[in-house]
């Protein structure tokens, strides 16, 4: 049993929530014809209460879904979601299935106004970045009667469908790799943290096994924008000015890890003895740096093969529509810039 509607909503379902006719709720929808601005406001209220999108499908195909999977994610502006759609393309290609994208720039906002278009068309299954969402995006997905997969975190309740790793998981096992290192002044630098909840669940999973150490963060630099090695060489020389006594720098992804990286490197320091360093997100550029960044996989590819498999599965006849939880499990590299315990 899902927790999805075992059937689309209808106009019919609106008319009944809104106490007017389908004529007059089709109206509201396609913003035709001649309604009170009061029927207008009750209908579109009803229907955000339902979670009701638009069918965008005209004619003989109205009552049809089209093999398309809506796939929404924050970003492509980083080296993080190609990945998890190159692992969605492998296993949708060999199906009937078509990936569509829409990025949402890490907003509930737009987010929400990708959803409701993308759902508009009525397609097959939805894969969506991360567990927090609005209310009005959540409720899109519970009434959509489609496969939905969350990606990226376990760390919540999903809507049907989840695949990913624990982010608070991967903190907390940093936080000992630093410790076992041998480390205690420890510098934070990261995204700001409303927007990237799994960049936060990754800090307060570090934090926890520091604090039950006794130790504390030092320093913390936070930034908007997307990742780039120019925000990590800025963060990393804003830091060391700050408190040249840091012996550790944790960096929420490796792009600014490997900025942090190359500007130690260029100011002459002993790494990973004098200052030890570590990023997240295992990307394959960091192999090319003068030094290899410690760092953590995320699973990305596999995430994608996932919960597209999911979908595939799921959209077959008489298929089995019980919520797939699937928990990856992440690995430190260790590299040259994290003492080995």
């Amino acid at each position: 049993m899902t927790s999805s509607h075992d059937r689309p909503l209808t106009l019919r379902d609106v008319s009944e929530a809104s106490g007017v006719s389908e004529m007059t709720v089709s109206r509201v929808l396609r913003n035709r014809g001649d309604v009170s601005e009061a029927t207008r406001e009750r209908v579109l209220a009803s229907a955000k209460a339902l979670g009701y999108v638009p069918n965008k499908i005209a004619g003989a195909l109205a009552s049809s879904r089209v093999n398309l999977v809506a796939v929404i994610i924050p970003s492509m502006s980083n080296m993080v979601f190609p990945e998890v759609m190159t692992g969605i393309n492998e296993v949708l290609e060999k199906t009937e299935l078509q990936p569509v994208m829409g990025l949402t720039d890490y907003t509930r906002e737009k987010e929400e106004k990708v959803l409701y278009e993308m759902l508009s068309w009525r397609p097959s299954g939805v894969i969506i970045a991360g567990l927090e969402h609005s209310e009005a995006s959540r409720t899109m997905l519970r009434a959509s009667g489609i496969p939905v997969v969350e990606i990226m975190d376990v760390d919540g309740t999903p809507v049907d469908s989840v695949v990913g790793i624990s982010h608070r998981r991967a903190g907390e096992q940093m936080g000992r790799a630093i410790l076992k290192g041998g480390y205690r002044r420890i510098g934070f630098m990261g995204t700001t943290m409303p927007r990237d909840h799994r960049a936060r669940k990754r800090y307060e999973g570090l934090t926890s096994v520091l604090a039950k150490a006794g130790v504390e963060i030092t320093e913390r630099e936070f930034y908007s924008g997307g990742s780039a090695l120019v925000k990590g060489r800025e963060m990393t020389q804003v830091l060391l000015e700050r408190d040249p006594e840091l012996d550790f720098l944790y960096y929420s992804n490796d792009m600014i890890g490997a900025g942090g990286l190359l500007w130690l490197l260029e100011h002459g320091y002993d790494i990973p003895n004098q200052i030890g360093l570590a990023g997240f997100n295992g990307l394959d550029m960091i192999k090319g740096l003068p030094r290899e960044l410690a760092t953590m996989d995320a699973c990305r590819h596999e995430i994608g093969r996932r919960a597209a498999q999911i979908i595939a599965d799921r959209v077959q006849p008489d298929a089995d529509q019980s919520p797939v939880h699937v928990a990856l499990e992440p690995t430190i590299s260790y590299g040259d810039t994290l003492r080995r315990p």
